[in-house]
């Protein structure tokens, strides 16, 4: 018996676009064995086709809604990106019963509540492997490989450009301006980097992590987010010497008072797998409560990597085209199981710290700093006191603290204190710091 190919359309053939289409061409053979139909790309609808790229015979359209509207397409591939065309693109392919994949993960973190629950009424599949770490399978390993598992917490390193940025900083001596710069020249940060530096990149992603780890609805808009324009040299140099390394996590965990989730320049110990996961590579940590602790690393981003991670949705959808059977749900928890635990907000999480103060040479200063740390019950683990320095014309050391674990809005007051010494020297620098146990 002869059967259809199932058909696909692509929508954006930018870097991801293009290389989809050539992981779905060159593999082709080996992709219809898997899914047991042939698969095709019928439908491209992009603004321009670059002199590079060579797309035979296949039919294109300027206007990507066209690809919906195609009765022939099957599967519609979501690759333009963004918030508001992307939504109604899929919106419109759900709408005339097509599935979706997507790699569009600020699409995901802030309409895929609305997206999800569209698709549950016309009863088609949205997929978004490639909208976290890149080629690296995490989604599904969350939702279906730790299925068994209570998931106790997540911590990633999701975010590639401020990966790279920190490891030059750290390993050349380089200041963050400057590497930025090289990342930007690179393409590795936009020419308006604000998504991928102030972890806002990251907190798409993480949002999507917490939710099908825990169950709970996608809530981009109660994401903790704070970036790493305001780490230093001296920062990245003292954290060494303390046997840390700074890398800018996203962090989820769960607890009975509710959820965490949030992204920040995080103190790792240095002899933890993910402390030296360098350059532009992603990596995700999670504990579980039956297999314990796994991690799994990998490109982050890139035309193939990212592209693995998109043909391996198309050939999940289309084996449920094949063969119907129960689809995984989108968020891991069937619909009307998702819970309502709050997402904490920042002040209400407890961490341990880094603290860095800039203060006037003077007697006393360090007993007043401890001091007021003492008077809110933060424990010490660490105290160094570098050799002074001229500042502007006077004496200045720096002091700096580990501390034991405390709540936030504790710490909040303790360092406005802290800064309102008379020998204190502008703002206290913080580091959050994280044992990932």
């Amino acid at each position: 018996m002869i059967v259809d190919p199932i058909k696909i359309g692509i929508c954006g053939l930018g870097t991801v676009g293009y290389g989809t289409y050539t992981v779905l061409t060159n593999n082709k053979d080996e992709i219809s064995r898997r899914v047991g139909r042939e698969l095709i790309v019928s439908h491209i609808g992009t603004r321009s086709i670059k002199p590079h790229q060579n797309v035979g015979n296949t039919r294109v359209s300027n206007d990507v809604f066209a690809v919906a509207e195609d009765p022939e397409v099957d599967i519609l591939l979501e690759l333009i990106g963004g918030y508001d065309v992307a939504r109604e693109l899929v919106l419109r392919a759900i709408a005339n019963g097509k599935h979706v994949v997507t790699a569009n993960k600020a699409m995901i973190a802030v309409h895929g509540n609305e997206i999800f629950a569209a698709a549950r009424k016309q009863n088609v599949l949205v997929d978004y492997e490639a909208a976290v770490a890149g080629g690296i399978p995490i989604i599904k390993a969350i939702r279906e490989g730790l299925a068994a598992n209570q998931i106790e917490w997540l911590a990633g390193i999701i975010n590639g450009t401020g990966n790279f940025i920190l490891t030059e900083m750290r390993e050349k001596g380089r200041e963050f301006a400057d590497v930025l710069k090289e990342a930007q020249a690179l393409g590795y940060a936009e020419a308006d980097p604000t998504f991928d530096v102030e972890g806002i990149d990251a907190a798409h992603k993480l949002t999507i992590l917490a939710s099908i780890a825990f169950g709970i609805p996608l809530q981009f808009e109660k994401a903790y987010t704070e970036g790493i324009s305001g780490i230093t040299i001296e920062d990245i140099r003292y954290a060494d010497e303390l046997g840390y390394r700074i890398k800018h996590l996203g962090i989820a965990r769960k607890s009975d008072d509710g959820v965490e989730l949030r992204v920040h320049p995080t103190l790792i110990a240095d002899d933890k797998l993910i402390a030296n996961v360098n350059g532009v590579m992603n990596a995700v940590m999670v504990q579980c409560d039956a297999v314990g602790p796994t991690m799994y690393y990998g490109a982050g981003a890139g035309a193939l990597p990212t592209a693995s991670a998109v043909v391996a949705d198309v050939i999940d959808v289309a084996r449920s085209i094949s063969h119907p059977q129960d689809s995984v749900p989108a968020l891991a928890f069937q619909e009307d199981s998702l819970s309502d635990l709050p997402v904490l907000p920042i002040e209400a999480v407890d961490s341990a710290y880094y603290l860095r103060v800039q203060a006037k040479d003077k007697a006393g200063v360090l007993s007043d700093i401890t001091e007021i740390l003492g008077d809110f019950e933060i424990n010490i683990e660490a105290v160094i006191q570098k050799e002074p320095r001229v500042h502007d014309s006077e004496q200045v050391l720096s002091v700096i603290i580990l501390t034991d674990e405390i709540r936030e809005g504790t710490m909040n007051t303790a360092i406005a204190n802290i800064e309102a010494l008379d020998a204190v020297s502008g703002k206290v620098t913080r580091i959050r710091m994280d044992r990932l146990e």
